[in-house]
């Protein structure tokens, strides 16, 4: 950033896992921010003011330009109406909201009130998903299995938010795989879908979905919380120039088990970079299709009620 640039002044919300491994990280290696203020209910970030609400900080701290905001879903879309009525640009941790029509909503203010607002899908950041992409564009691909399982207890300890009505359970980590497919596949559609959900939790721990792109492409989706070991993150595709497996969330690409695509992850700085180019052009970047495609499964998908899941 050119010294004569101001950095953005920020504001943080709802301080919790993902802000102190990723955002506050980003924030401090990025010339292009100001850190100034924070808002959680339950935690602080060090050497700013620290407020219990967003009302408050953006009350108390006039000189905020931007707000990113990365409490629980349910919880966001009042918090993003705050920042933007009050003529904040405005940054949504992903998922951008509880529902598809929240975001839109979000999206016609944001208009309205000629600030920017950012979807933040950050798996479509990772260092291999553009190459993935070239590469497809470049082919023809005959058919596409997604698999991404986790184990919840490694990556959500006691996070009981996620397990209730808007907390997305499985489809948290599974969004990310839809926002890569979304990206770098043609235009698709649900077809079919099986969710599974503990008999005790009301967000489902693992998916099975079917898929069908314009062109009568099959691809499938594997989501599950329940794996132990190491973790899968993987997009398979299987095309007339070879098979193409993008591995770790995004990180690794391979054609026909050579791999030609391997650096290290950046998603987070790069969305910061991101969001600052929108910021400095008063553009919008909210895609909702990954979002849909979540609605969509609720609604097509068949309830299967499992054992109960505890932490």
């Amino acid at each position: 950033m050119p010294p004569s640039i101001t950095p953005i002044r920020i504001g943080i919300v709802g301080v919790g896992k993902i802000v102190r491994d990723q955002h506050l990280p980003a924030l401090a290696k990025d010339p292009s921010y100001r850190l100034v203020a924070a808002a959680s209910r339950h935690e602080k970030v060090d050497g700013i003011p620290n407020y219990p609400s967003i009302k408050a900080m953006l009350e108390d701290v006039a000189e905020i330009e931007a707000v990113s905001l990365c409490m629980p879903p349910q919880f966001r879309f009042d918090a993003a109406r705050a920042a933007l009525e009050a003529g904040k640009h405005v940054f949504l941790e992903k998922p951008p909201g509880a529902t598809v029509s929240e975001v839109e909503h979000l999206k016609e203010l944001a208009a309205e009130r000629g600030v920017s607002l950012f979807a933040s899908w950050h798996s479509r950041y990772a260092p291999a998903v553009e190459f993935a992409r070239t590469f497809l564009t470049s082919t023809t691909i005959r058919s596409v299995a997604i698999n991404w399982k986790e184990d919840v207890r490694r990556w959500h300890p006691n996070q009981e938010w996620i397990w209730q009505p808007g907390g997305f359970g499985v489809f948290d980590p599974g969004i990310n795989a839809l926002s890569i497919a979304t990206h770098i596949l043609p235009k698709m559609f649900i077809t079919a879908a099986t969710l599974d959900f503990p008999e005790n939790r009301h967000a489902p721990i693992a998916a099975q979905i079917a898929f069908r792109t314009l062109d009568g492409i099959p691809v499938t989706a594997d989501f599950d919380w329940r794996q132990t070991g190491p973790q899968s993150w993987d997009i398979l595709a299987d095309t007339e120039a070879g098979s193409m497996l993008l591995s770790g969330g995004g990180a690794k690409l391979a054609i026909d088990g050579q791999i030609v695509h391997d650096e290290p992850e950046a998603e987070y700085p790069m969305l910061y970079q991101r969001f600052a180019e929108i910021l400095r052009t008063g553009t919008l970047d909210v895609d909702v299709a990954p979002l849909q495609h979540v609605a969509d499964a609720f609604m097509l998908g068949k309830r299967n009620v499992v054992e109960a899941f505890y932490d």
